[in-house]
């Protein structure tokens, strides 16, 4: 039963999810019928799957929000500010009761229920503390109680598949008077009967003031696969609803219909775990090619061939189930962005685009800190008050934007807002303050927006609840470089910022370049990759002894591969420049040899090596030899770094001799 729980949870948290943003919809336009419908029927299932799954505590309490969401459904109750208050407190509360079990706080579910009560009326809203409430028969002002005749037969494999048909009842009865009598005919002898199979049926008589469609409601997650009638006793106005809502055959063998829905929940351990295996047959896969190759074999060669393209189809396979929308987590942040301009009387609303862009989980899994804080930044320094966006022309309500689009291999994310933007002045001056920078440091403007990544650095002069310890940016950039991304700025002030995070699709396989630089082999991502040309004697000499190289007419600076290892290879009369595209333009990297396309399954590098600059990690060859996988954009960024440091010292030097000479002179 536990895995029958467990699927409950992580349907509820869905749910929740789910319930969130309706509301947030909801707080934006109150006369939104669908958004109260999508809640209404998140809460229903809630409550009736934890019915059957033993969260009866949860049960209970969800029954009061959803009774209250079928008011505004009946135009009984109208949207306010503080029903979407209470309800997004009382969604918390059910992630406390699924998180901490019946350890949540019972004291918090009374003043939830009690807010609620004053809100809208309701006199029964303390069952979620007094479950003997719930069988008390429900008597409206507006109506006289009705006697309904139920026939319920559970489908045969409704026990195999973790329901209760006794907690059904039992919810059943909370909505009047009812009367039961179980058909046991169908049982079969012991030694003939199938412990988990359903033989039981039962006729009812339910005395409510309830409609049909409120009494079939309990019956949701069973008609399906189920025999249900339900006909007035005092009417019988309507004939069809003594039709059956639902049969199934008892026979178990009959195949199911060819619309039946096939998906299915699968942990990220097993989904990792199939990762990981399809990664070591890529690396056989490998070695066997290699053998193939110097084998003159017709017959080990087309086998080679075979599995080389059985594990490409695998491998883009299993990878495939890991990619998940974006949507969903970006949903999630309709919630910051709501509670956050609530508590900085900041009116700002989220603008999602691409939310059916697809990214690995495991970078999905990672991606949420960053996200988080570069939403509290925006919302704390870059957002204007209303007054103040008024005051300089603009729209009272503030726009953040979260969009997602493929670029090659990689995902760009981009968190965009119209606020103020940054001020470069004072970011430089900020930094100096917090000795980050020398005061007769000479910068350019990106290098100077790149300070905002330091450890420590912060422009708000008082730490809040919000903003201010100097943590959150660094956050940012160190999860962002786990990920094997890069983060860009694009600043406009007065107007807004832009931060877009380049991530990587996965972090399992990527399709690479082998290349050889002496007697050590490297792999350049195929994604940065654009094109290779030679480089000769007549082209170094024409550069003067600078590294760069003419191609087509377009300047390219390049990095001498053994040169920034400390490799000590000698150089080739003749050798290749991988040309890749990075944030800095395009850069080319110097190779003995280009050996061809490479998968290649990537292995994370041991602590030792953690901190190496421009590697992102390793591979195992064919032939059983490791291979470091290069990060390029993180290599071209150090050298520019270098370059940049390089220039600041010479600076300083050229600024303390001229002081010296001046106190010299006097």
């Amino acid at each position: 039963m536990d895995k029958y729980k467990q699927g409950y949870i992580e349907e509820a948290q869905d749910l929740l999810a789910e319930i969130e943003s309706a509301l947030l919809q909801l707080d934006q336009n109150y006369d939104d019928e669908d958004a109260v419908s999508r809640a209404f029927r998140a809460l229903h299932t809630i409550k009736g799957s934890g019915a059957m799954f033993g969260f009866d505590d949860i049960a209970r309490f969800t029954h009061n929000l959803e009774t209250a969401f079928d008011q505004l459904r009946k135009g009984l109750l109208s949207v306010s500010p503080e029903l979407i208050k209470i309800t997004l407190a009382a969604g918390d509360q059910i992630k406390a009761m699924l998180n901490d079990g019946a350890g949540a706080s019972q004291e918090r579910c009374t003043e939830i229920l009690e807010e609620l009560r004053l809100l809208t009326g309701a006199e029964n809203c303390n069952s979620a503390v007094a479950p003997s409430q719930a069988s008390t028969s429900k008597v409206k002002e507006d109506g006289s109680p009705h006697e309904w005749d139920i026939h319920f037969r559970p489908g045969p494999h409704v026990l195999a598949n973790g329901m209760n048909p006794l907690l059904l009842l039992r919810e059943l009865g909370g909505l009047g008077t009812l009367e039961i009598r179980v058909d046991t005919s169908a049982i079969l002898p012991l030694n003939e009967s199938e412990p988990e199979r359903s033989y039981l049926s039962w006729e009812m008589v339910l005395r409510t003031t309830e409609s049909a469609d409120a009494i079939r409601d309990v019956f949701v997650f069973f008609e399906d696969d189920s025999e249900l009638t339900i006909v007035c006793r005092n009417e019988r106005l309507e004939e069809k609803q003594a039709t059956p809502v639902a049969k199934v055959e008892r026979d178990t063998n009959v195949p199911r219909g060819k619309d039946t829905v096939t998906s299915l929940r699968v942990s990220t351990e097993k989904l990792d775990q199939l990762v990981n295996l399809v990664g070591e047959l890529v690396t056989v896969q490998a070695c066997l090619s290699e053998i193939a190759t110097k084998r003159d074999d017709p017959d080990i060669q087309a086998i080679s061939e075979d599995i080389d393209r059985l594990t490409a189809a695998l491998r883009e396979n299993s990878m495939s189930i890991r990619m998940l929308p974006l949507k969903t987590t970006f949903e999630r942040f309709r919630r910051l962005v709501h509670d956050l301009g609530t508590s900085l009387h900041k009116d700002v609303e989220l603008v999602i685009e691409g939310g059916d862009t697809e990214l690995d989980k495991t970078v999905i899994d990672q991606l949420n800190d960053p996200l988080v804080h570069l939403i509290r930044n925006s919302m704390d320094h870059g957002i204007e008050t209303p007054e103040v966006r008024l005051a300089a022309g603009k729209q009272p309500t503030a726009i953040i934007r979260l969009s997602a689009l493929h670029s090659g291999a990689n995902v760009l994310i981009r968190l965009s807002d119209d606020g103020r933007g940054l001020n470069v002045e004072s970011v430089r001056a900020r930094a100096i303050e917090q000795g980050l920078i020398d005061a007769s440091a000479t910068l350019s403007e990106s290098e100077i927006l790149s300070l905002i990544w330091a450890p420590g650095f912060s422009t708000a002069r008082e730490v809040t609840d919000v903003s201010g310890r100097g943590v959150g940016m660094d956050v940012v950039r160190r999860n962002v470089e786990g990920l094997r991304g890069t983060i860009e700025i694009s600043n406009k002030p007065g107007a807004g910022l832009t931060i877009t995070l380049r991530l990587p699709l996965t972090l399992a396989i990527i399709d690479g370049l082998l290349v050889r630089v002496g007697h050590a082999h490297f792999v350049l991502p195929l994604a940065n990759s654009l094109e290779c040309v030679e480089l000769s004697e007549k082209d170094i000499h024409a550069a003067q002894g600078n590294h760069v190289a003419n191609v087509r007419g377009e300047i390219i600076p390049y990095i001498r591969l053994s040169e920034y290892f400390e490799m000590g290879t000698e150089r080739q009369s003749c050798e290749q420049i991988m040309v890749v595209e990075t944030e800095y333009g395009h850069y080319g990297f110097v190779v003995d040899e280009v050996l061809g396309d490479h998968q290649t399954v990537i292995k994370n590098l041991g602590k030792l090596y953690r901190n190496v600059q421009g590697v992102s990690g390793a591979t195992i060859l064919g032939n059983g030899t490791v291979a470091l996988i290069l990060d390029p954009p993180r290599l071209v960024q150090s050298i520019v770094q270098q370059v940049s440091i390089g220039r600041q010292k010479s600076t300083l030097a050229k600024e303390h001799i001229r002081r010296e000479k001046t106190n010299h002179a006097s």
